[in-house]
């Protein structure tokens, strides 16, 4: 996200600063020879740290669903790579014979890579096609979203998503701005909302592009399919960890992690409990950066660690 981008280098990649890195590992708590699950490899800085406590028989199963990620996998025979949404994490873990893990991490943070490709439409930086996407194989764009989103649509999508201060008033220019002329540019969109602006225009185009890019690649949907799966891949005393840059993204970790489950359970009619939580908080507040990480990479500063551990 605009706020969860990490740009600067990082160890064996040109993507990012791996965020949290030692709280990430410490959390884990590794298995040298357990199989872990990297579901947003991107630069590969966490899988590279995991790889490092792991022995001959541990091994890594890393996702993205970004292409560009591929070419960051390690000669390393411990390493599976799997060019998928972590939405999918127990179908293609079974595709591959794997029953249960020792570890989940999941770093929800867009890499620097992502915004410095222009092409790629993520940036207010460049002027390229509004697309997004994170899997370049899917149908739905920023275009697309600008030019058949309803009004009211694209009004809850940019206060919820954004927090965008004007969202209603953002929502009525773009309906009433495609009318006259199609938008399906990065200068073209800022042409058309630039007299609607609030406050830093840089500022204001960064929580409207987050918001589109969560729309877009269905985020928050995806980020709760993989932890309702986390619970069942999870072997007894395994562990997950998840770093989130979005308020809305924390919330979802937090009241899973909490509740063990997203569904709401009415407690038992006799007794008044409620059906055990399968997993135990290892973190009672969510993790934040350093002093000294957020002197070496500023963007860490909104980044939140959380982690549980299945029972």
């Amino acid at each position: 996200m605009a706020n969860g981008v990490n740009d600067t280098q990082g160890e064996g990649s040109g993507y990012h600063v791996p965020v949290l890195l030692h709280e990430c590992i410490s959390g884990l708590n590794i298995k040298p020879n357990g199989i872990y699950v990297d579901c947003t490899f991107g630069g590969g800085g966490h899988s590279l740290a995991i790889l490092k406590h792991l022995n001959a028989q541990g091994r890594l199963i890393a996702f993205d669903q970004d292409k560009d990620a591929a070419a960051n996998i390690p000669a390393d025979e411990r390493v599976l790579f799997v060019p998928e949404n972590f939405r999918h994490l127990q179908r293609f873990l079974r595709l591959h014979r794997v029953q249960q893990v020792d570890g989940i991490l999941a770093d929800l943070g867009v890499s620097s890579h992502q915004f410095d490709e222009a092409d790629r439409g993520f940036s207010t930086r460049f002027d390229a096609a509004l697309d997004m996407r994170m899997d370049q194989r899917q149908q739905l764009t920023a275009a697309t979203i600008i030019r058949d989103y309803s009004e009211q649509q694209l009004h809850k999508l940019f206060e919820q998503y954004g927090e965008v201060t004007n969202a209603k008033t953002l929502a009525r220019t773009i309906v009433t701005q495609r009318a006259v002329t199609p938008i399906r540019t990065i200068s073209e969109f800022k042409a058309a909302m630039q007299a609607i602006v609030k406050g830093n225009p840089q500022k204001y185009f960064a929580q409207v592009f987050q918001a589109l890019r969560i729309e877009v690649n269905d985020e928050f949907g995806a980020l709760k399919d993989m932890l309702r799966q986390s619970v069942d891949v999870l072997k007894s005393g395994g562990r997950i960890a998840v770093i989130s840059f979005h308020s809305l993204e924390d919330r979802i970790v937090k009241n899973f992690f909490r509740q063990g489950s997203f569904e709401e359970t009415a407690p038992d009619e006799v007794f008044g409990h409620r059906p055990d939580n399968p997993l135990t908080l290892i973190t009672k507040k969510p993790v934040t950066a350093s002093a000294e990480e957020l002197k070496a990479n500023s963007r860490s500063r909104s980044a939140k660690l959380r982690v549980a551990e299945k029972k």
